[in-house]
């Protein structure tokens, strides 16, 4: 770390994240669970960058998967030694399929936290009834939380989702209060709708209006469009929030745990990487990746994906850049990597958005799907028939 750039005032006092009685969050920020990013290898390297401060979700995991013990699933919410506390998303559309999986991560001791996700926008989620198209329906909602909260027995129980479908159905301050009835811990908004995907700008005034209609003992957490520690504390300030929680903005970028550290505990500067630290960064996500999988060759295969959003601004060269992504051992990756100039300091153009920005036409939903709020059908059986990570 070469440069330093000065840290934003926390002009508004933050408080621990408290979540039940059992878990206590400094700083208040958590990782996102992100399909095929959140795994096992980035939380241990985010969590080396924080200090050991925060809170990193699980990859997204489907409860039917889980109860029936699919290999797959079961493989993804393995947690290393380190990682405390052991945080897994869950996704389902059946109350009880959803409550027998809380139970067993309770029972079995698989995890010290679960968040259930209402916000997941992709079409094989939501033409199934399930990520942000659930919240629609208002009381399928309440049954699938009312569960989830009894079969974790005291476990830390919360909920990540979006502002509603579209502009003609918004659901999050339905949604915010059935919540925080039925007992959850806190309650993450993504400040967009399904149909935005990523698009546009995300609209922390949502999140402002939520934190207003919820209980002030049930925390509120902010999603959408933090791209720095500066975003981060400009929305707790903005919105009044608890807590924040951190997606697309990592990508590439690990160490942005540690300068979130930084500006809410009150340092006035934060060193930026230049690209000699940024390289060892990648070669360590990439050694991280093979010692998970069991097999150097696919875990660097795996990495592959990471190269785009790790070198973003930096002046590396079509065709080096390409012989990064085309890595298929540590040696050549390292190879390539100390090709670059490793002086680099950190660009102004690699802050600012990252990953998926496109939207959607139209939301993918199971058909009348819209046609009553209050149905409470669990949606079809094949709901929930997907492995995990969707």
């Amino acid at each position: 770390m070469t440069t330093t750039a000065a840290a934003p005032a926390a002009e508004t006092a933050v408080a621990p994240l408290r979540l039940g009685t059992s878990i206590e969050v400094w700083p208040p920020v958590v990782l996102a669970p992100m399909a095929g990013i959140t795994n096992a290898p980035f939380r241990s390297l985010c969590r080396e960058q924080s200090g050991g401060k925060g809170l990193f979700v699980s990859e997204m995991i489907t409860t039917r998967a889980l109860v029936e013990r699919d290999h797959k699933t079961m493989r993804l919410i393995r947690f290393d030694a380190s990682e405390q506390p052991r945080s897994i998303q869950l996704y389902g559309v059946d109350p009880a399929i959803v409550g027998r999986a809380a139970r067993m991560i309770a029972d079995e001791g698989l995890a010290d936290h679960i968040d259930l996700n209402f916000g997941c926008p992709v079409p094989k989620v939501t033409r199934r009834g399930g990520g942000s198209a659930l919240p629609y329906k208002r009381n399928l909602l309440q049954r699938i939380l009312r569960e989830a909260v009894a079969g974790a027995q005291g476990m830390p129980v919360t909920m990540k989702m979006r502002k509603g479908i579209d502009d003609d159905h918004m659901t999050y301050l339905d949604a915010g209060r059935i919540g925080a009835e039925e007992g959850v811990s806190a309650i993450a908004l993504h400040g967009r709708t399904a149909i935005q995907h990523y698009s546009g700008t995300a609209d922390w005034s949502a999140i402002a209006r939520l934190r207003e209609a919820v209980p002030a003992h049930v925390p509120v957490l902010g999603n959408g469009d933090i791209w720095s520690a500066d975003d981060a504390v400009r929305m707790v300030r903005e919105t009044g929030c608890d807590g924040v929680v951190v997606g697309r903005g990592c990508l590439g970028r690990p160490w942005l745990f540690k300068e979130l550290v930084s500006v809410f505990e009150g340092e006035t500067q934060y060193a930026r990487p230049d690209f000699s630290y940024v390289a060892r960064v990648m070669y360590r996500h990439a050694q991280l990746l093979g010692e998970w999988i069991g097999d150097e060759k696919h875990g660097v295969v795996d990495f592959r994906k990471h190269v785009a959003w790790y070198t973003k601004g930096f002046s590396v060269g079509s065709e080096l850049r390409r012989a990064l992504a085309l890595a298929s051992s540590l040696d050549e990756l390292a190879e390539h990597l100390a090709a670059v100039d490793q002086d680099q300091r950190w660009p102004e153009s690699a802050d600012g958005p990252r990953g998926r920005t496109s939207g959607a036409n139209r939301v993918v939903l199971p058909e009348g799907w819209l046609d009553d709020p209050y149905d409470c059908a669990v949606p079809s059986a094949d709901a929930e028939l997907d492995t995990s990570g969707g």
